[in-house]
């Protein structure tokens, strides 16, 4: 909910500055009436008056500004005093930072003044507007009307009489039947309540009534502002985001005196003086100030650092791009990571899938073996890929560090392998021949995928995309079907069929890829067998292996998952396995191919 700091008086362990003080310079006399007198007037007048000295360098006979702010409970008659003869006078409170005001109680000494003024400023002085005209006549004086008469005018009478002659009260409120907000804490509010500085302007000054009855000697000894008591009630303002205030002691001689600061103590994750900002990592969205009418917090929001960030800020266009759901951008993040919410691995590290995305220990550095990586990159920061750590190979080199040769490559060295010269794989030292297929050393990237190509991966992805079964990873030909580009197998004439003297030919349903460290393999569901060899194949669920792939790091043929394909390729009867090569035949499924590799299968090859 919107929170209400409680409510203080602003002037305690503050000092005002006034214009003058009586005795300032030299001792001065001065006259007054007793106060029981002027309380309590009979029929003989005021009374004897008595007559005492001032000098504001001596404690006992001194009343300094500061008197009509000191307790007044434990000072009742401790008062400040204007020099003799002035007519106008200042009083002025300056605050350290930005307070709401509720009301002003100014309890007079002498006769409250005939005109005042009652001002405040919200920049420190630099300007003042009024809140309260004060006037015996407020027509002749200011031009306005008396709110006596005309409810919510500037200028009352109310607080102007001479009469009672001593402890009268001027009171001003800023909330009142005239000034009716709903809102504490919205602009309009603001603009009425919030003060840095007040002041009293002391304007006309004006005698008791009673001293017209009889003769006075020395009457400017009477002429003097005095008040005993300034009180200024009012809160910290916090903009409806907190409830409590720091406490703060303000040193006076003699004593430490407990005064209203103006640092909130924030909830709703704000920060600042006055709540007027969000914490450091709570940037997520706009601040706005508590709604005082619905009582709606408007707390600030979290940014999603993983855990990797100690603050974050707002950033509009951010916010804008996400249709105003999130604008955070995180600050300076640690542990390998960078961008907007620290979710992706800095240059030279790649993203630790064991680990959570908050862990400190996400980012890995590359591993990349110097002499079959390559130097030169499309992003030339990049060591590997940031998602999976594979690095970039040289031609002719395989393996996510890049520290072997690709199938049909041999003589590892400083500028990558070597095509083999034979039909088939070669040693990759030595670069002789293979003849059969049990030699034959499987690549461990899953069939349909490769490592892209150096292009910036999208820093929206989702995590689920680059996601393998059984927490497997490799790049899925489907994500980047641009980069593999197999020559497939075409169906050609009824003899280039049969000449190829398939094994086994199928339809089939991929189902999933799987990195199996030394080889790879490709889950299906068997739909249909057209032809079978030794191998025997049932309908149902069966493993394929991947023979060859392109120099460009692509197994090929193409096998995406959830697609129905025709399959035709060879066996390895001593191992029992279903084998596809770049001589194998493998077309999307459809009717009428399913019924002509039929038709050839019945009648044409002999």
């Amino acid at each position: 909910r919107a929170c209400n700091p409680p409510v203080g008086n602003l002037a305690t362990g503050r000092t005002p500055v006034t214009l003058t003080t009586c005795g300032q310079n030299s001792t001065e006399l001065y006259c007054f009436y007793p106060d029981h007198h002027l309380l309590h007037q009979a029929s003989h007048g005021c009374g004897q008056p008595r007559c005492t000295k001032c000098n504001a360098n001596q404690p006992d006979n001194s009343h300094l500004p500061a008197d009509m702010t000191d307790d007044f409970f434990a000072n009742p008659i401790s008062w400040w005093q204007s020099a003799q003869g002035v007519h106008r006078e200042e009083i002025r409170l300056d605050f350290e930072t930005e307070f709401y005001l509720t009301h002003v109680i100014a309890v007079f000494k002498s006769p409250r003044p005939a005109t005042m003024v009652l001002e405040r400023s919200q920049d420190y002085g630099q300007t003042w507007r009024p809140y309260k005209y004060f006037s015996v006549n407020c027509t002749a004086t200011f031009g306005l009307q008396d709110d006596l008469f005309e409810e919510g005018s500037m200028c009352t009478s109310r607080y102007s009489d001479a009469v009672p002659c001593t402890r009268g009260e001027v009171i001003y409120r800023a909330l009142s039947p005239a000034n009716k907000i709903e809102d504490p804490y919205s602009p309009e509010a603001q603009d009425l309540l919030k003060l840095t500085n007040l002041r009293l302007l002391l304007l006309k000054r004006q005698e008791c009534p009673c001293q017209g009855s009889g003769l006075v000697e020395k009457p400017q000894r009477f002429a003097h502002y005095a008040i005993y008591d300034l009180i200024i009630r009012g809160s910290c303002f916090c903009n409806g985001h907190a409830e409590e205030w720091s406490v703060g002691f303000l040193r006076q001689p003699g004593s430490c005196v407990e005064a209203v600061h103006g640092k909130c103590v924030c909830r709703h994750n704000t920060a600042g003086d006055h709540c007027e900002k969000c914490a450091p990592l709570y940037n997520d969205q706009p601040w706005k100030p508590g709604d005082g009418k619905t009582g709606a917090p408007n707390e600030c929001r979290k940014c999603r650092c993983h855990n990797h960030a100690d603050s974050c800020h707002f950033d509009l266009s951010v916010w804008l791009a996400s249709g105003k759901r999130s604008g955070g951008v995180c600050d300076n993040c640690k542990h390998n990571t960078e961008g907007h919410r620290c979710q992706r691995c800095k240059p030279g590290y790649y993203r630790d899938r064991e680990k959570p995305m908050s862990s400190t220990e996400v980012c890995k550095p590359c591993t990349c073996q110097p002499m079959g990586s390559a130097n030169a990159t499309f992003s030339r920061s990049w060591r590997c890929h940031p998602k999976t750590g594979f690095c970039y190979c040289k031609p002719g080199v395989a393996g996510p560090n890049c520290d072997r040769c690709l199938m049909g490559y041999w003589g590892f060295g400083d500028n990558g392998c070597r095509p083999c010269d034979c039909a088939r794989d070669c040693d990759q030292h030595t670069g002789n021949c293979f003849n059969g297929y049990e030699n034959e050393p499987f690549f461990n990237i899953p069939i349909g995928g490769r490592i892209p190509d150096l292009v910036q991966t999208p820093a929206n992805e989702s995590e689920e995309e680059w996601k393998w079964n059984d927490h497997e990873q490799g790049f899925s030909a489907l994500r980047h079907p641009e980069k593999c580009v197999c020559k497939e197998k075409v169906l050609g004439s009824v003899a280039d069929f049969c000449q190829m003297k398939y094994a086994y030919v199928i339809k089939a349903r991929i189902l999933s890829a799987h990195d199996k460290g030394t080889h790879a393999e490709v889950v299906v569901k068997v739909k249909k067998v057209l032809k079978s060899g030794k191998v025997k194949i049932a309908r149902s669920n069966r493993s394929i292996y991947p023979e060859s792939w392109t120099n460009r790091g692509c197994t090929c043929p193409i096998l995406n998952p959830e697609n129905d394909y025709l399959i035709a390729g060879q066996e390895d009867s001593k191992t029992s396995k279903l084998l596809v090569n770049m001589n194998s035949l493998v077309k999307p499924w459809k009717a009428h191919l399913g019924k002509q590799v039929s038709d050839i299968l019945r009648t044409g090859c002999k």
